[in-house]
């Protein structure tokens, strides 16, 4: 593509330089490669306009920068290289890929969902509904990427706007007419979304959690909010908004551009959940939309994929589905890794469970449900968990509260600790679990703290294994090391067998 038509379509401040051609665009100097566009951007970590040199030295066509120095720099001692010079580094870099890339964004009917939890199983379910009738999708989230059949490990819950949009026309260049996406707070509030239209936007809830990031709950709403306002975009053609929610009601206020549709179980949303009954490995119950009422039938279990099941439903309604066209789509739905996923061999008569729950809300949620699922059996809830380092250590006490108050047995580990001290995170978690008087074993050691919970289980238990979920690797101060919560809990069931 010509630069100067390239140029045509986005914010510059001054652009400039040779008329060249260019057919890629690239972010990170080290995947430059001959006829691209290099934009360097100033971000959280580092600074691209550091990388200009290495860039042009391998091959960047045209270079877009945010530092009128650099700009002024280039001009001087690079006059071979088209450049442009622009305000705002990330928003340039979605104008411009979604240029060069011929706009698939325009291509696609793009669904997308935030909220503290549940992004991830209701994108799943979302997929499986529109897959079902036949559509070709394209789905990017926090543990898969999808591009029609093909599945991809995902980096990144959003990814930056030039490798969205590669995935998205990846997905057009195979067919695909529908786009599902995780969205979260932080791609939202930085503009790695920049542009994208979306045509259904769906919100599951808001409860702790990056505040490390967003220092405030006020601000954290304000970034999920800003799916509804429209990043760079006309704001959704239709907001499913969880009316149960109390940031949900402010969403539905503030929605007024977008044809609204709520969700919840306290009977006030437009998708209601009646009669809902629960077991291990299933959840029915009745569905009362705007059309009709149907029963709807899930191997997901809980309260919680209750929400997630009628968000995905209205979302799906709003793509244009039926309602049986729905409910064929969330019965075939699969499980999703690492939300609420049972390991076997089944040994003694224990569950266990493996689930990303690294909130306090979550926790409680997903304890709330072990808690009624053991009933049943007889059992107990054995609930080990463990918080992040470098991250919220506000949320580590109430987390450790929420884990005392609902379990027989609290089992307090390492998850993820970065550059802090395990024994430091897990000294304030515990603070929390003293309040509630419940039994705690504390065992720095996750593999060893796995085996700890699992092995002090009996016959009708289940044991939560929290925190963790899809992830394969522990984030230590010296580096990243393979672990699998799934694999180390199949390994001692086997043992035990």
């Amino acid at each position: 593509m010509n630069w100067n038509k390239v140029c045509a379509e986005f914010g510059a401040i001054e652009c400039g330089g040779p008329s060249v051609e260019v057919d890629g665009v690239e972010y990170d100097s080290r995947r430059v490669e001959r006829g691209d566009v290099f934009v360097a951007m100033r971000g959280e970590a580092t600074d691209g306009n550091l990388y200009l040199d290495k860039a042009i030295a391998q091959g960047a066509a045209a270079v877009v920068t945010d530092s009128r120095e650099a700009y002024e720099r280039l001009r001087r001692e690079h006059a071979g290289v088209a450049t442009a010079l622009v305000e705002r580094g990330r928003r340039a870099l979605a104008e411009v890929s979604a240029a060069v890339m011929g706009h698939p964004e325009l291509r696609l009917a793009l669904s997308a969902v935030t909220g503290t939890n549940g992004k991830t199983t209701t994108a799943f379910l979302l997929e499986s509904m529109l897959r079902s009738v036949g559509r070709t999708c394209v789905l990017i989230g926090t543990i898969e990427t999808h591009v029609g059949s093909e599945v991809r490990v995902s980096p990144h819950t959003t990814p930056e706007s030039r490798d969205v949009l590669e995935i998205f026309a990846e997905g057009v260049q195979v067919g695909a007419t529908e786009a599902v996406m995780e969205m979260s707070s932080h791609a939202l509030e930085q503009e790695r979304v920049w542009g994208l239209p979306v045509d259904v936007a769906m919100f599951t809830n808001l409860t702790q959690d990056h505040l490390d990031y967003h220092g405030t709950m006020e601000r954290y709403f304000a970034a999920k909010a800003r799916l509804f306002e429209g990043v760079g975009a006309p704001p959704p053609r239709v907001g499913v908004i969880n009316i149960d929610d109390t940031a949900g009601r402010r969403l539905v206020l503030g929605a007024e551009r977008s044809q609204v549709v709520t969700y919840g179980l306290e009977g006030e949303g437009d998708f209601r959940a009646e009669e809902i009954r629960m077991r291990a490995g299933e959840t029915r119950f009745r569905m009362a939309t705007p059309v009709g009422v149907v029963e709807m039938v899930s191997s997901l279990t809980g309260r919680v994929n209750v929400y997630n099941l009628l968000a995905a439903s209205a979302a799906a309604w709003a793509r244009g589905l039926t309602l049986e066209q729905i409910v064929g789509g969330a019965e075939g739905a699969q499980q999703v890794a690492g939300r609420f996923e049972v390991v076997g061999p089944a040994v003694n008569d224990v569950t266990v469970v493996v689930d990303y729950a690294h909130t306090d809300d979550a926790l409680r949620n997903l304890i709330s449900l072990a808690r009624e699922l053991a009933k049943e059996r007889g059992g107990r809830v054995i609930t080990l968990f463990g918080c992040g380092g470098d991250r919220d250590r506000t949320k580590r006490p109430k987390m450790g509260r929420a884990a005392g108050e609902g379990s027989d047995l609290v089992v307090l580990t390492s998850d993820n600790p970065r550059s802090e001290e395990p024994m430091a995170i897990i000294e304030e978690a515990l603070a929390g679990v003293r309040k509630t008087g419940a039994t705690c074993i504390v065992e720095e050691d996750r593999a060893g703290a796995i085996a700890i919970a699992i092995r002090a289980a009996r016959a009708g238990d289940i044991v939560l294994l929290a925190g963790k979920g899809h992830e394969k690797v522990q984030i230590l101060k010296d580096g990243t090391v393979p672990f699998d919560d799934v694999a180390v809990a199949a390994e001692v069931l086997r043992e035990l067998a």
